[in-house]
């Protein structure tokens, strides 16, 4: 009899493929944050990497494939975590503060500020990477954060309003502190206590003006 998790186990061609896959994310990733998007060819990666370059055209058909697949593999483990934070049964202040503490600790991230840096200097020439980014990464961590401060207000907990609007009020308060300098280059680095700190402050603003009458504060 057949066991159920070797049936579910990729073949070693199919590893070796998801392997290689991988690895081509990593070069490409440090290929656009080194050098900017402009400066980074599929023909560099594919020099960088080795091999046939037929062999990275068959994985990204374009740069603009490659990049959507870059964000991806770099957002998709924080929106999993995002995902469990957001728990509609947990005690809503601790959940909030929990989550724009994980907000800042993945945009704060040596590799979240260079990205940024590099949508800001760039995106303005290549409008199709600052569409990808706002899609694989604002956009949808908010679309998930309004989602849960939808069922917020649907329980009583939270006054009734616009929960994308709700969702992009509480992104910008906790983003306004250390994130927002550390991305002008005002500060070299954000310690926990100033994360610690700006995600209280974003929670305790955004109840204030969010939270439904006769709540317990």
């Amino acid at each position: 009899m057949t066991c159920p998790e070797k049936a579910l186990a990729p073949s070693r061609r199919e590893a070796r493929r998801l392997d290689r896959r991988q690895t081509i994310l990593e070069v490409a990733a440090r290929h656009f944050l080194e050098n900017g998007y402009a400066a980074t060819s599929m023909s560099a990666i594919a020099a960088i990497l080795g091999g046939s370059k037929g062999t990275l055209w068959n994985h990204f058909p374009s740069k603009e494939e490659l990049f959507r697949a870059v964000l991806e593999n770099a957002t998709s483990t924080y929106r999993a975590r995002l995902s469990e934070i957001l728990d509609p049964g947990g005690d809503l202040p601790s959940t909030l503060h929990r989550t724009a503490l994980s907000l800042l600790e993945k945009v704060t991230s040596p590799e979240a500020i260079a990205l940024h840096r590099l949508i800001a200097s760039e995106g303005g020439r290549f409008p199709e990477m600052s569409r990808i980014f706002y899609e694989m990464a604002p956009s949808h961590t908010r679309m998930l954060l309004a989602r849960f401060l939808e069922g917020a207000m649907d329980r009583g907990q939270l006054r009734r309003d616009d929960p994308d609007k709700a969702a992009r009020v509480l992104m910008r308060l906790t983003t306004s502190g250390c994130h927002e300098l550390l991305l002008l280059s005002q500060i070299e680095r954000v310690t926990p206590q100033q994360m610690e700190s700006d995600a209280a402050f974003a929670v305790d603003i955004f109840l204030r003006a969010y939270r439904a009458e006769g709540m317990a504060r």
